[in-house]
């Protein structure tokens, strides 16, 4: 037996509890680079237990509905910055914690020039980009000791539909 989730569109205000969006404001901070460069400054803050910050690059196969959500994961030690590099949107996945296990998933779908960065700790999905394939830039911890945890439903969620009305 599977669950219904509709993807919302991604907003700061809606994600909040379980991140940052990572996406230009209405005007920039500042204009630097001989002023030929707005400058967004400091969107989201990378939070690590211990480690450093690595930068990988993911590149992912693409996901369509109805889309399936079997396993979410967390990351204890740090948070998960994505950063798509071709404009291709995500189904974002996340759950808020429930004594240590997720509770219900709530579902978004980000827009081109959207990007995320995940609370340490957060339940969230796999990366699933969506209709096309899609390739990212992934800040996170790279540091010793577990960093991942897995939690697998029994009755998995299923995406079946997008809204057009923003979460808040």
């Amino acid at each position: 037996m599977s669950r219904a989730l509709i993807a919302s569109p991604l907003t700061a205000e809606g994600f909040a509890p379980f991140g940052d969006v990572l996406e230009p404001k209405a005007q920039p901070d500042k204009i630097i680079n001989q002023g030929k460069c707005g400058r967004h400054h400091d969107l989201a803050q990378v939070d690590f237990a211990d480690g450093r910050a690595g930068i990988s690059l993911f590149i992912s196969e693409a996901r369509h509905l109805p889309y399936a959500v079997e396993l979410v994961e967390r990351h204890p030690e740090g948070s998960q910055a994505f950063v798509p590099l071709d404009g291709v949107p995500m189904i974002v996945i996340v759950a808020p914690d429930e004594g240590g296990t997720p509770g219900t998933p709530r579902a978004f779908l980000s827009q081109p020039g959207q990007s995320i960065n995940l609370h340490r700790g957060t339940w969230h999905g796999v990366l699933a980009p969506f209709e096309a394939p899609g390739q990212y830039i992934v800040i996170d911890r790279i540091g010793a000791g577990a960093n991942l945890e897995e939690h697998w439903f029994d009755d998995p969620y299923v995406v079946t539909a997008l809204s057009t009305e923003p979460e808040v």
